[in-house]
């Protein structure tokens, strides 16, 4: 599970299209809310700011049609004072390299292996994330993967902050990877969200990761008739649990 990036082979000319999300499915949680939670917590003014903000903000974030609207609230918190993406950058490197244990703790050991097999074989392995791209590309880097493309949600100056200008969520997730070169069928799709529907929908084999527990029906009704649900290590998931 760690060996070198040197050590996979190129994707093949013919490798199918491997598409992974990556909170709660290559790690356990939300990399971004952890972040930028940390972000908050680095000065007490913004965490005045994010209690004044939490009776709105908060359950905006539980809803899918306000959770964009919720999030937001809370990087803006976050970032205010920043002002170009490297700045959040710079920062995200800090925080990784702050919490080291914390966060390879979090990564799904059961998942990195299948992370693992797709690149031994050959196949063409992208991630998309609902997060910063460089948070994934920097945690990823603890275990050898810093070479897999990321694609994440694009951020730039908004507002006296550093902000989310296309946030790689639902629809727009497949809309990222396409623009990114990504033009070929997914022939298969691994994610936890029903966000992610769109993804799921369009891959040759979906396979439904770490899911709630709420969720699980509305998958099965949406998705093909035996499309594996999966729990790879998230305890607080439903799933069919995997054995590692």
């Amino acid at each position: 599970m760690h060996e070198a990036a040197s050590a996979f082979p190129p994707p093949r000319d013919d490798a199918p299209l491997v598409v992974f999300d990556f909170d709660h499915t290559l790690y356990d949680g939300d990399s971004g809310s952890h972040l930028f939670k940390w972000l908050i917590q680095r000065a007490w003014w913004r965490q005045l700011l994010a209690i004044l903000a939490a009776p709105f903000a908060g359950p905006m974030v539980a809803f899918l049609p306000t959770r964009r609207a919720g999030i937001s609230v809370f990087v803006w918190i976050g970032t205010i004072g920043l002002h170009r993406r490297r700045d959040l950058d710079a920062l995200i490197d800090a925080y990784v390299a702050g919490h080291v244990d914390a966060i390879q703790s979090r990564l799904l050991p059961i998942a990195l292996e299948v992370f693992r097999a797709h690149r031994a074989a050959g196949d063409r392995v992208v991630v998309a994330t609902g997060a910063p791209p460089e948070l994934a590309r920097a945690i990823l880097t603890f275990v050898a993967h810093h070479d897999v493309p990321v694609v994440g949600t694009l951020v730039g100056p908004k507002f006296g902050a550093v902000a989310a200008i296309r946030h790689c969520h639902h629809a727009m997730k497949m809309t990222m990877l396409r623009d990114a070169g990504f033009i070929q069928p997914v022939a298969i799709a691994y994610t936890d969200s029903s966000a992610d529907l769109p993804l799921l929908q369009a891959a040759v084999r979906p396979v439904v990761v770490n899911p709630k527990a709420g969720s699980v029906a509305m998958f099965r009704k949406v998705l093909p008739a035996g499309t594996p649900i999966l729990n790879w290590g998230c305890a607080d998931r439903a799933g069919q649990r995997v054995a590692g």
